[in-house]
């Protein structure tokens, strides 16, 4: 009896066993076959030649023949002033001056140096280094914008970015609006992976923590400092969101494509794909993270107007022409 006890005693062991392996292989293939997915590539754009905006702003034009298209939607167009020397200047500020805008939103980065901004509506502001500047133009707006009084006595290295973004049809003609985010607004988030790699979460969100810029639609623009050299980070973003990344600085490889200095990547909308993931290929790099819910509209535009259609492009011209835009 003790005997056959035994042996039954045994054979449950071996039966708990064995379903303990079944379920912890089970629950370990579970794991592999949900685990998250990358974003593609869709196309890498290299760096185009700059051309002078104004006279105070040497800038790329990124997004190339891909601006005011459906590609980069919810962006329009976007402007990179790599880092310039300027002099000390007594004379007038070197920059844009007035012209106008309607239909859409400007962002503006400062990352070294300062930028003025005056507008129609009463706005007027200093962006300084790490600062945003992120203006609805809506229904129209006319202002200017040029290096800052102190940067102009002082001269030095300015750097800085403008990303367009659209308004949907139903926003295009809001009340403008002007929001100024300083530097210390911008919540800063720690990324997965190696290399002390971190995200200042301008627009949009990374988890649970929120940019602080107000949008019409959802949109995403994250600042990247990539500091260490063969770090792989990965960074959740949201799987039906359209998604652009660009190289401010340094190198990285996405889907083990290399992207260098002022490149920049179209992302595929993979479906599942919930997360980027990249190497950090040169120390001290950065880049740009951009995109956001895509804008299935029409686009119309002409020079600084942004609308749905030519009718409506023709009377922004008449408006802006007959002094009925900016008030």
């Amino acid at each position: 009896m003790m005997d056959d006890a035994h042996k039954c005693s045994s054979l449950s062991i071996m039966l708990i066993t064995t379903l303990q392996l079944l379920i912890f292989t089970t629950s370990t293939l579970a794991m592999v076959t949900t685990s998250t997915t990358f974003r593609t590539i869709n196309k890498i754009m290299a760096r185009p030649r700059a051309h002078w905006v104004g006279d105070g702003f040497n800038v790329y034009p990124v997004l190339a023949d891909k601006a005011f298209t459906k590609e980069v939607s919810p962006m329009l167009m976007f402007d990179y002033a790599a880092p310039k020397e300027f002099p000390p200047r007594s004379k007038q500020p070197l920059g844009v001056g007035q012209h106008p805008h309607r239909g859409f939103e400007t962002v503006t980065i400062s990352f070294q140096g300062e930028v003025e901004h005056h507008d129609s509506n009463g706005g007027h502001d200093i962006i300084k280094e790490g600062d945003i500047q992120w203006m609805t133009a809506g229904r129209g707006i006319i202002h200017q914008e040029y290096h800052s009084k102190k940067f102009s006595e002082t001269g030095g290295t300015f750097e800085m970015a403008q990303l367009w973004v659209n308004l949907p049809k139903k926003h295009k003609m809001v009340k403008p609006r002007y929001q100024s985010i300083t530097n210390a607004k911008v919540p800063v988030v720690e990324l997965a992976g190696e290399g002390g790699a971190t995200a200042r979460v301008i627009a949009g969100s990374i988890g649970d923590t929120e940019g602080p810029a107000k949008t019409y639609s959802p949109i995403n623009v994250w600042d990247v400092s990539l500091p260490k050299k063969g770090s792989i980070i990965e960074i959740p973003y949201p799987k039906d969101h359209a998604c652009i990344v660009f190289v401010r600085r340094g190198s990285v490889t996405v889907d083990n494509k290399k992207l260098g200095p002022q490149d920049v990547a179209l992302m595929n909308n993979d479906g599942d794909a919930g997360a980027l993931q990249l190497q950090v290929l040169q120390d001290n790099s950065a880049i740009l993270i951009m995109g956001g819910e895509i804008i299935d509209e029409p686009i119309a535009n002409m020079g600084p107007f942004v609308m749905n259609t030519d009718l409506e492009i023709q009377q922004a011209v008449q408006d802006f022409q007959n002094g009925r835009m900016g008030r």
